[in-house]
C-alpha cells in the first residue's frame, strides 16, 4: 500500500514511471565498475574513480537506507531540430536543464513523503552524485539496460531522464525487468566510432558524446573524422534502437521544448556564434556544461 501511494503521487507530479528497489549493496555492479575503470574506458573523467564505495552502497549516501525510489521523465521532442543546413545536438539538451526540472518535482515528492512518513529520511539525486541510476531503475522494474548502456523502458523507450530518492523507509520492492534486446545489435553496428566494444560496455574514449562534452583535450583525428554533424552529444545508438522506433513518444513537458533561439540556429549562425550569443543560447540548458571554446572546437571539427 505504501508503494502504491508513492507511485500515484509520482504520476500526479508528472513522472512517466515510478518503481522501487530494495537498497542493497550492488555486488555485481562493483565488479563491472572496477573492470570498466581499470580498462580506462572512462577516459579523463577522473570523477568516476571518486566515491567508489558510495556508488555501490546506498547506505553510505543515506544512513540506514532501505529503499530506492526511481522515476522516469520522458524527453523525446515533438519536433526534431532541423538537420538541413544545421548541426546536431543530443535531444536531451533541447530544452531546460533536466537536473533542475527533475529535482523540482522530486522535492515535491519528498514533501509528500514526509507528510505520510514523518519519521522517514529522504535524499534525492539527479545525475549529479555517485549513484548508479540506471541500475536502480532496472532493479525497480522500470526497464532494462540495453547493449548501448541506456535504460530502455518497454512503454517509452530510452529517451528518458532518471531520478532517485533514497530513503530509510522499507517499501515493497518491484521485480526487476528482464532484458528484451535479444540478438539485436543495431546500436553496436551503427555506432560510427565503435564505442560499444561489447554489449553494455562503452569505451568513452571512442564515444562522440564523451568527446564533444566531457573531453577537455583535443579530439583524436580518428574520432573527429567520424563525428558527422554532431557538435554536442550523440543519439545515434538510441535512434536506431527498435524499441525507440516503435515506442518512443513525444513529451508533453514544455520545459524540454527547444528555445526559439535554438530552433533558429543554422550552420552559419553556429560558425559565427559569439561568446555572448552562446551564453544566451545555453542559459538554463544542459549545454551550459561545455564552455564556449569547447563548442567552437566541436564546430570546427565537423565543418
Amino acid at each position: 500500500m505504501k508503494s502504491e501511494i508513492i507511485k500515484t503521487k509520482a504520476a500526479e507530479l508528472g513522472f512517466d514511471a515510478c518503481g522501487i528497489a530494495a537498497a542493497e549493496k550492488l555486488n555485481q555492479e562493483e565488479i563491472y565498475l572496477k573492470s570498466w575503470l581499470d580498462s580506462g574506458f572512462h577516459g579523463n573523467m577522473q570523477y568516476m574513480e571518486n566515491y567508489f564505495e558510495q556508488r555501490i552502497s546506498p547506505d553510505l549516501l543515506l544512513d540506514n537506507a532501505r529503499s530506492v525510489i526511481s522515476v522516469l521523465m520522458n524527453y523525446y521532442p515533438k519536433e526534431l531540430l532541423t538537420e538541413k543546413d544545421n548541426y546536431l545536438i543530443a535531444k536531451y539538451a533541447y530544452g531546460q536543464d533536466y537536473h533542475f526540472v527533475l529535482k523540482k518535482r522530486l522535492y515535491q515528492l519528498i514533501d509528500f513523503l514526509q507528510l505520510h512518513f514523518p519519521k522517514g529520511n529522504f535524499r534525492c539525486f539527479v545525475d549529479s552524485a555517485p549513484v548508479l541510476e540506471k541500475t536502480w531503475a532496472m532493479r525497480a522494474g522500470l526497464g532494462w539496460i540495453g547493449k548501448n548502456s541506456c535504460l530502455i523502458n518497454p512503454k517509452i523507450g530510452s529517451f528518458c531522464f532518471i531520478g532517485e530518492i533514497i530513503t530509510d523507509i522499507e517499501l515493497e520492492a518491484d521485480k526487476p525487468e528482464k532484458s528484451r534486446c535479444g540478438s539485436c545489435t543495431k546500436c553496436m553496428g551503427n555506432c560510427p566510432t565503435q564505442a560499444i566494444v561489447k554489449p553494455h560496455i562503452i569505451d568513452s574514449n571512442r564515444c562522440i558524446s564523451y568527446q564533444t562534452i566531457e573531453n577537455k583535450e583535443n579530439i583524436p583525428d580518428e574520432i573527429r573524422s567520424r563525428m558527422g554533424k554532431q557538435i554536442y552529444g550523440c543519439d545515434i545508438c538510441q535512434n536506431v534502437c527498435p524499441w525507440n522506433q516503435s515506442f518512443a513518444k513525444s513529451t508533453d513537458y514544455q520545459e524540454f521544448k527547444p528555445s526559439e533561439n535554438l530552433q533558429n540556429m543554422t550552420r552559419e549562425k553556429w560558425q559565427n556564434l559569439s561568446q555572448s550569443e552562446f551564453k544566451k543560447l545555453v542559459k538554463h540548458s544542459a549545454m551550459s556544461r561545455v564552455k564556449f571554446e569547447k563548442m567552437k572546437e566541436n564546430i570546427r571539427n565537423v565543418q
